[in-house]
């Protein structure tokens, strides 16, 4: 299962000691295919939602070795509040689990969490269990995991334009690094690396402003089976592109 014709050709996989080239900076990933996952095996969609949270940690260890500076996964869209009620609750109770799971292991590995999205409209246990985990590995300096949770990108855009005119900057002041200072991701390096999984070819409203130059990986495979073999891959394939931005 690899990535298809000249987008996200994954080529031969490359074991974690040979890899060569630029790394990424910035590597954000749309974890899709969790549902159909489970379909393909006949077990219950939650089921591939769990094992779609396993696959999570791994690859943070994997991109924390290979030296990426940040890592953004999308783990709950505000799209996502339209699917059923007892899928939601499962998701919520999935995520609280894995951040109390996980979170003593991102200590030690310096790995600072951070959320991409409106926390504020989360309530109960989950919003506690993500304010604890930010909270406990705030200190971390190897790694960053941006977790976009009730995250959409055009409103990502319009929470900087709001805070644009609270913080009362004139029309003429207005420009792209006014606009990026703004951002969820404004004390981030630039995104280098955007992939997706599930086989689709499209961003689907994660980080519209900052994929603007972002490299594109698609992989067909489901994200439960996408592994540290495949990660190798899609930053070999990365490697081997050039990046003009226009020149």
């Amino acid at each position: 299962m690899g990535g298809e014709g000249g987008i996200g050709e994954a080529g031969e996989v490359e074991a974690v000691e040979t890899l060569r080239g630029p790394v990424p900076r910035h590597v954000a990933i749309i974890m899709d295919g969790n549902r159909r996952w489970a379909r393909a095996r006949g077990v219950p969609e939650a089921q591939g939602h769990a094992a779609g949270v396993d696959a999570i940690r791994p690859i943070v260890e994997r991109a924390r070795h290979h030296g990426v500076a940040a890592l953004s996964v999308f783990a709950f869209s505000r799209e996502n509040w339209q699917r059923a009620t007892t899928e939601v609750e499962t998701l919520f109770s999935l995520l609280e689990a894995a951040i109390s799971d996980y979170t003593p292991d991102l200590v030690r590995q310096g790995v600072r969490v951070r959320l991409l999205g409106r926390l504020q409209e989360v309530s109960g246990s989950t919003r506690t269990s993500i304010e604890e985990a930010l909270h406990t590995t705030r200190d971390g300096t190897a790694m960053t995991l941006n977790v976009a949770f009730n995250y959409s990108a055009r409103c990502e855009i319009v929470d900087a334009a709001r805070q644009l005119v609270t913080d009362g900057v004139s029309a003429d002041a207005i420009d792209e690094e006014a606009i990026a200072a703004r951002l969820y991701t404004s004390d981030f390096p630039e995104l280098d690396l955007l992939i997706r999984t599930g086989g689709e070819r499209r961003v689907s409203n994660f980080l519209l402003w900052q994929a603007a130059y972002a490299e594109l990986y698609f992989w067909d495979g489901f994200w439960p089976d996408f592994d540290t073999d495949a990660f190798d891959a899609a930053l070999a394939e990365y490697a081997r592109r050039s990046r003009r931005f226009g020149r």
